[in-house]
């Protein structure tokens, strides 16, 4: 019976590659919240409502990054642990 890959422990090299994919994910997550909210703001003024859009299609677009961001550090986990 073979391990499940991802769960192979590589001390502080996993924890780390972990780690930076964890941050890059709750930034990710934080600015979607930025934008969204102050896209949100700007729809309350007429004169604002194109660049409150614009916020919008940002935070789509980061929204789309999500799932780019844990399919990437899968895969390089998964390229860490095949050479360990």
């Amino acid at each position: 019976m073979y391990p499940n890959k991802t769960e192979i422990d590589l001390g502080s090299d996993r924890i780390v590659i972990e780690k930076r994919y964890r941050a890059l994910s709750a930034l990710n997550d934080l600015l979607i919240g930025i934008w969204f909210l102050a896209g949100s703001i700007m729809f309350f003024d007429d004169s604002l409502m194109t660049l409150g859009t614009g916020f919008f299609v940002v935070g789509s677009i980061e929204l789309i990054l999500r799932p780019i961001i844990k399919l990437t550090e899968l895969i390089h986990v998964k390229r860490v642990t095949a050479c360990g």
